[in-house]
């Protein structure tokens, strides 16, 4: 794809092969009934490959048995910033969350400091949300992203939080004129960390802003390469275009990836 190829910020990650695959994940299962619901009928139509799940949260408990009935491929949606909203969240639980949600949510660029009085909270947070989508899953997640793309944080990174050989999600691919040559050089850095210890798609984009040249140029790259496309459908806009006849044209041709697993 020339928007992206061309960016020096991007470089094989040794995922993809000769041939590639379109995968479109919808956020934020789980985080409550309506959410859960668009996204399953998005899954019904077959225009999402798979979603991740938030824990803790009102509707994870249904989620996870929808997804088990369904046949749903559901990732863990690590959830650093939105209170927890499920009754089964104990006091100490809170309390960490709010510290580090207080901690995140002062500025974006929080994400990439390092809070060494927060290790401790950081930590906590991350093994009791794996602990918890492996007991209403009845596995652990094969891979991993974060809500408000918080999993990136730096405490998650240099703690070393998340489990060695997970696909995770990477920064969004951007073409070298969307972002600044700084920001661009920053996700670089941030990826080829990931790297050492996950397993990474070869793209990411947002489905947002919905143009139609634009997402015919974001399919075209997943002919040879790997991609995922983030979508919320839980947005009404994302949700119409999702289940638009304008959708199914688009995906004349470009077929998705059932699920991650052809990223294994």
């Amino acid at each position: 794809m020339s928007q992206a190829s061309q960016d020096e910020s991007f470089a094989p990650n040794g995922v993809s092969g000769h041939t590639g695959a379109l995968i479109i994940n919808a956020d934020d299962w789980g985080r409550d009934r309506e959410t859960t619901d668009r996204i399953l009928e998005c899954a019904t139509r077959r225009v999402i490959s798979s979603s991740s799940g938030m824990v803790f949260m009102e509707d994870s408990a249904r989620a996870a048995s929808l997804a088990r009935e369904q046949g749903i491929d559901v990732g863990l949606h690590l959830n650093l910033t939105e209170p927890f909203s499920a009754r089964n969240v104990s006091a100490r639980l809170r309390e960490h969350h709010e510290r580090v949600a207080r901690f995140l949510r002062r500025h974006q660029l929080f994400q990439t400091i390092y809070h060494p009085g927060l290790a401790s909270s950081f930590a906590y947070l991350a093994k009791a949300q794996l602990e918890e989508f492996n007991r209403i899953y009845g596995e652990a997640p094969k891979r991993i992203d974060g809500h408000h793309h918080m999993h990136l944080s730096e405490n998650v990174l240099t703690g070393r939080l998340l489990p060695s050989g997970t696909l995770l999600r990477r920064n969004f691919s951007f073409a070298p004129r969307e972002k600044s040559w700084i920001n661009r050089r920053y996700r670089r850095f941030v990826d080829l960390r990931l790297q050492r210890r996950h397993r990474l798609v070869d793209f990411l984009f947002s489905i947002e802003p919905i143009e139609t040249e634009r997402l015919q140029r974001i399919f075209s790259c997943a002919r040879q390469a790997f991609v995922e496309l983030e979508t919320h459908p839980v947005n009404e806009d994302e949700f119409q275009f999702l289940t638009s006849h304008e959708m199914s044209k688009l995906l004349c041709g470009f077929p998705i990836a059932p699920n991650f697993s052809v990223v294994a």
